[in-house]
């Protein structure tokens, strides 16, 4: 039960960090305390020090110093409604230029998180702080230490204006967005590389195993790694995982594998540390990020973009992320140090990987000369690159004899198709 709760308190902590409204609220959060704290540091000795050493900086008339924070606050929310309407607007261009399945990734850019957060913790701020400016008797009194304040966060909202049209004009750029879905798959890829070469891959018996079938349908996400290898050492069990990240799972399919035979309670312990949601970050899956690289190639060549220049830097990154997936097994194993029993996942195989990914391409861009020789390339250089199975070179070289298929069907100037062909000799 305990380990159900906190594969449940997991997900939830996923769930409400992956919320483009996590980080601002905890900078109102901040906010907030801030203010408190400064009222109730606030006192006459505090003003009187202040309007002894800089008096310029006090405002010692109530209605200025309503006006002013009244100004602030109409002027902030403004400038919160005028600031993400544009981003909405270039949400919506990048949906339509590039691939819908990139707005996940744009949406949770903590850097326009984080500048909301100063909005909105600067509107609450001064709100705040206009409570505190009451009549006593014929005359007001004020908090002249937190009005300053208030007007100093207020300026600092105009310099995270700035900084805020600067992040979402270069990180709307498509090569940006690209070079950020490169850096992070590949660093995933290094990452299970690394993995994988300190743990020994030894792929253990299945027989006799109980499998387990799964009961509910979505979007299979992964597991909780480090929860499940501590289970199954307790356990002293092997588990094996059959799908695939990103895999959609239907009712009773086949879910995962367990060397010992186990009750219904002990079952749903281990099927509560699977994940199953609508999305994933490109840090836990590489598979998602080679897939996102690929629809902007596609998208690049549809007839309303046809922009083959951004299809031809996909397919550049791709060739270096696809050389280092070629390093990788088939599947993955992983154990706790010195420990015995392993946790097998199945990423998506490279037959599959590559198929999919040159079968979108060859169909769009087959009456391209110039993506086919670039397609032609990338396998050519593919080939010539160590693999940790044999059977990656042998799918690399039938996908050489698909590309040939569709260049002697599609390619229709001869002089291209001897230059296509020459390329594929070498």
């Amino acid at each position: 039960m305990l380990s159900i709760i906190k594969n449940s308190l997991i997900s939830l902590y996923h769930k409400l960090i992956s919320s483009i409204a996590f980080y601002p609220s905890i900078i109102l959060l901040g906010f907030m305390l801030l203010v408190g704290f400064m009222l109730s540091i606030e006192d006459n000795s505090s003003t009187k020090w202040l309007i002894e050493n800089a008096p310029y900086l006090v405002i010692n008339n109530a209605d200025t110093a309503r006006s002013i924070l009244s100004t602030m606050i109409g002027g902030l929310i403004s400038l919160m409604v005028f600031s993400f309407s544009m981003v909405m607007m270039l949400l919506n261009q990048a949906s339509s230029n590039f691939s819908p399945r990139l707005l996940p990734g744009l949406i949770s850019d903590k850097r326009n998180q984080f500048v909301l957060g100063i909005y909105l913790g600067t509107i609450v701020y001064n709100i705040i702080v206009l409570m505190t400016v009451l009549p006593d008797g014929n005359e007001y009194t004020l908090n002249g230490f937190s009005i300053l304040v208030g007007m100093i966060l207020g300026m600092s909202c105009l310099i995270a204006f700035i900084y805020f049209i600067h992040t979402v004009s270069s990180g709307i750029q498509i090569n940006n967005i690209l070079k950020s879905i490169f850096s992070t798959t590949k660093k995933r890829l290094l990452h299970v590389l690394e993995q994988e070469k300190q743990t020994t891959q030894s792929d253990v018996s299945n027989d006799g195993w109980q499998t387990i079938k799964s009961t509910d349908a979505g979007y299979y996400q992964g597991v909780n790694l480090e929860g499940l290898l501590d289970i199954c050492q307790e356990k002293e069990i092997n588990l094996k995982v059959f799908p695939s990240n990103g895999d959609y799972l239907l009712p009773n399919v086949n879910l995962f594998a367990i060397s010992k035979k186990l009750d219904e309670d002990e079952i749903k312990v281990f099927s509560s540390y699977f994940i199953f949601a609508d999305s994933r970050e490109i840090s836990e899956n590489y598979t998602i990020g080679i897939k996102q690289i690929t629809e902007v190639g596609i998208k690049a060549m549809s007839p309303g973009i046809n922009d083959p220049g951004t299809a031809v830097i996909t397919i550049d990154y791709l060739t270096e992320l696809l050389a280092l997936r070629m390093k990788l097994g088939e599947i993955e194993i992983y154990q706790k140090d010195n420990e015995n029993f392993t946790v097998q996942l199945c990423p998506k195989s490279f037959d599959d990987l590559i198929y999919e990914l040159l079968a979108a391409y060859r169909q769009y861009c087959k009456h391209d000369m110039v993506l086919m020789d670039k397609l032609v390339s990338m396998l050519n250089y593919l080939l010539k690159q160590p693999a940790t199975d044999d059977s990656y070179h042998e799918t690399l070289r039938n996908q050489v004899k698909i590309i040939c298929e569709d260049i002697e069907n599609y390619v229709s100037n001869s002089s291209d198709r001897k230059r296509l062909s020459a390329q594929i000799q070498q």
